[in-house]
């Protein structure tokens, strides 16, 4: 009983982590100003633990650890624009998974309420070399928001367009390896031989995220 769970665990841990990406502040931080927190993901099994600090008026970094390390990495944010209750963003991040991954993000920030804020963005997401050995870049738009003083979301798909056409994402029935698309997708495999999500997977494309901030809501 106790190799079955093991191995069930074993099973999870590596079929975690496609890809990660980082949990950021919608609120702005000062110099020297900082939020930490957990994020749960269905990038990863288990959740990460994350840190922000603000390194001057305009930019902060995070930092990020995963467990067991799917998850881990960096990440840094520089405002770009800001007018009343609105502001935009860029962020750079690289994380640490089996199909490791970096970012580049632009993200349009709202505030809506005391301690409440929306935003959406765009990003280009490159996996240098994924669990197949092959490279994948990927594009796409993200959507999220916090609802409430130390809790949001952020959901978002991002599409490499050399794996598979954009209109059959959400169609369970596609497969890269069918009859009638291995002649064009059979490069792009979406599978490892032990079935886990290669770089070309849809799934490495999905992003869901729940964060939660820890200690007292400034």
């Amino acid at each position: 009983m106790r190799s079955r769970l093991l191995i069930f665990l074993s099973a999870l841990v590596l079929y975690s982590g496609c890809a990660t990406h980082p949990t950021v502040s919608p609120k702005r931080l000062s110099d020297g100003e900082s939020r930490y927190g957990y994020t749960l993901s269905i990038e990863n099994v288990f959740p990460y633990m994350w840190y922000r600090k603000g390194i001057s008026d305009v930019s902060d970094i995070g930092i990020r650890i995963g467990l067991p390390v799917y998850g881990t990495g960096i990440d840094y944010s520089r405002l770009l624009y800001s007018k009343e209750n609105k502001w935009d963003v860029m962020n750079l991040s690289w994380s640490m998974n089996p199909n490791y991954n970096m970012d580049f993000t632009y993200y349009k920030f709202k505030e809506t309420g005391e301690n409440r804020y929306r935003w959406w963005g765009f990003r280009g997401m490159y996996i240098p070399e994924g669990i197949m050995g092959n490279t994948s870049t990927r594009i796409g738009v993200l959507y999220g928001r916090q609802i409430k003083d130390t809790m949001g979301f952020e959901i978002g798909y991002y599409h490499d367009f050399s794996s598979m056409p954009l209109t059959s994402v959400v169609d369970p029935g596609w497969a890269w390896d069918s009859d009638e698309n291995i002649g064009r997708y059979g490069d792009t495999p979406h599978t490892s031989d032990a079935g886990i999500p290669s770089e070309f997977s849809r799934m490495t494309g999905l992003s869901m995220m729940v964060y939660f901030q820890l200690g007292s809501p400034e």
